[in-house]
């Protein structure tokens, strides 16, 4: 069922807001159940311009952290942004100071040309704009982007502590915004890096859980792996990857970054991140596969045609096989070419055109075999009885994947999934939520069976919710026992603008919402710290 957005009111989630000085109270109805306690902390743009030079990209405004603080059925809300580096001397020159994601930073017009001229050699700024998501590190939380650039906040008043550079504990040039936490605490993530003879490769990165002697885990930071980059000089676009309790899964994809365009001074020609993209147009997708626990690339060529990959859903392993779940765009093309503000803010019929040229959306299923035969050739390897996903063993040594299509509609998107991720990370799972994406607009919640493929949804007339965070029951006996909040805004409907909505994680049905008087802007990612 279409759901049409003739009023536009999903163009509220790019306007600039204020932060607040202290948390509000929501006002709440239905019943928040008593023992939902803790805090949604969430982040994402809050100030789309300074002054009259407006940010263009969805992913440059500057960093607002969320928080909505649940305790005894009462709710708070709570804002602040993020003192990155780029915020602050934003706020003291009235300009855009550091080059973000998608909108260049010009040189300041007040230097002479000769001082301009030397600020463009001490090479390039790179953004500490934490805008995509929190995790925890040890006992302590940061606020990410996708730059070596990561910032320590504190979860309870959202206040900045400090920057922190990750190119002084461990070699990679950046890291992404969705590492995995184990339940120790352990914290792995993937980023570039320059390899054996300067070529480009991936790292993953452990960071241990915090010792008895109190130290910083991040000072024991160390790379377990190293996978090979496709193309020597052109590291592969990663936002996120699997882990089981013994394989990494990192999918390369052909969205590639020209490091000679992004190293040779892009302030010389007034470049920003978006201009470093490039589709390789023939590579398709390589998958690589590492056993966790010994450090050892598995010597398989995984191979599919092409999609872009952002979120992962879920891996586990089963009988000798690999199964990965991907939220995927089909074809080589950017999909962040499509999320300009401008796009984003036009109007319905505009936004509907736009979408139907950007590659389609669709969450897939690939089985990787762990081992087999060479006198498999030409054989679908995949054995398990679930699945229609195939393997096919080619005579150069490749394995050729088809998917199983789990989600799939006309330029409509189950993206930002989530699972019951304490218990089900890296282990069979049956359920996961996702934020449905209408031509790229948010506009209702899907829980998926993936292995039914049956989905329960949440939806209201002009109203735009965010990704949706699951939290389980503490005594939960079943999977999907426990509840799901979005943050939601409601522009054209009441008086309250925005509020948080509490679902019954079941069936989706509604069991509370805390209203705000305020509109919130959109959020990317966040979690659930539980009191």
């Amino acid at each position: 069922s279409r759901v049409e957005h003739p009023a536009g009111g999903y163009k509220k989630l790019f306007e600039t807001v204020e932060e607040l000085s202290s948390p509000v109270t929501a006002h709440v109805t239905g019943g928040i159940p008593s023992w939902l306690r803790g805090s949604l902390l969430r982040c994402g743009p809050g100030l789309f311009e300074v002054g009259a030079e407006p940010f263009y990209h969805l992913f440059d405004g500057q960093a607002l952290l969320h928080k909505f603080d649940f305790k005894e059925g009462h709710v708070t809300y709570h804002r602040r942004f993020v003192r990155s580096d780029a915020y602050v001397r934003a706020m003291t020159e009235k300009r855009i100071v550091i080059t973000e994601f998608g909108t260049y930073a010009y040189p300041d017009p007040c230097k002479n040309i000769f001082s301009r001229f030397f600020s463009y050699f001490k090479g390039v700024e790179v953004t500490d704009n934490a805008l995509v998501n929190i995790y925890p590190i040890g006992e302590d939380y940061y606020a990410c982007t996708e730059t070596n650039f990561i910032t320590r906040i504190n979860p309870d008043t959202l206040e900045t502590i400090k920057q922190v550079d990750l190119c002084k504990y461990v070699s990679v040039n950046g890291a992404t915004a969705h590492p995995h936490v184990e339940s120790d605490g352990t914290v792995y993530n993937i980023g570039n890096c320059f390899g054996k003879n300067f070529a480009l490769a991936y790292n993953i990165i452990r960071i241990p859980p915090l010792q008895a002697d109190k130290e910083d885990p991040l000072a024991k930071a160390e790379v377990v792996v190293q996978f090979p980059c496709s193309d020597r000089f052109k590291p592969s676009y990663v936002h996120s990857f699997g882990l089981t309790s013994d394989y990494i899964v990192f999918v390369e994809t052909p969205v590639k970054i020209n490091l000679f365009k992004f190293l040779s001074s892009w302030s010389l020609w007034g470049a920003n991140y978006m201009d470093c993209f490039e589709s390789n147009e023939t590579m398709g997708v390589w998958l690589h596969v590492a056993e966790k626990k010994k450090g050892r690339l598995l010597n398989i060529k995984y191979r599919t045609s092409a999609f872009n990959l952002f979120h992962h859903i879920n891996t586990y392993e089963d009988n000798g096989f690999l199964i990965v779940d991907l939220c995927t765009w089909k074809g080589f093309e950017f999909i962040y070419n499509y999320l300009y503000l401008a796009n984003l803010r036009s109007n319905w019929d505009e936004v509907k055109r736009h979408a139907e040229k950007a590659p389609q959306p669709e969450a897939r299923r690939y089985v990787l075999p762990l081992s087999f035969d060479k006198a498999d050739t030409g054989k679908n390897l995949v054995t398990l009885p679930y699945t229609t996903a195939t393997a096919t063993l080619h005579s150069d040594e490749t394995v050729w994947l088809e998917p199983e299509v789990i989600f799939s509609g006309p330029r409509h998107a189950f993206e930002f999934p989530q699972i019951n991720y304490k218990k089900y990370c890296g282990k069979p799972y049956t359920y996961t939520y996702g934020l449905g994406l209408n031509h790229f607009v948010p506009d209702r919640l899907c829980k998926l069976n993936v292995k039914t493929k049956e989905t329960w949804v949440w939806q209201e007339p002009d109203s735009y919710p965010s990704e949706p965070i699951f939290v389980s029951h503490p005594d939960a006996l079943e999977e999907d026992d426990g509840v799901v909040l979005s943050i939601v805004i409601s522009p054209g409907v009441g008086p309250k603008p925005a509020y948080l909505l509490v679902l019954n994680a079941k069936d989706m049905s509604e069991v509370a919402r805390a209203e705000v008087e305020m509109n919130i802007p959109v959020t990317f990612h966040g979690i659930f710290k539980r009191a």
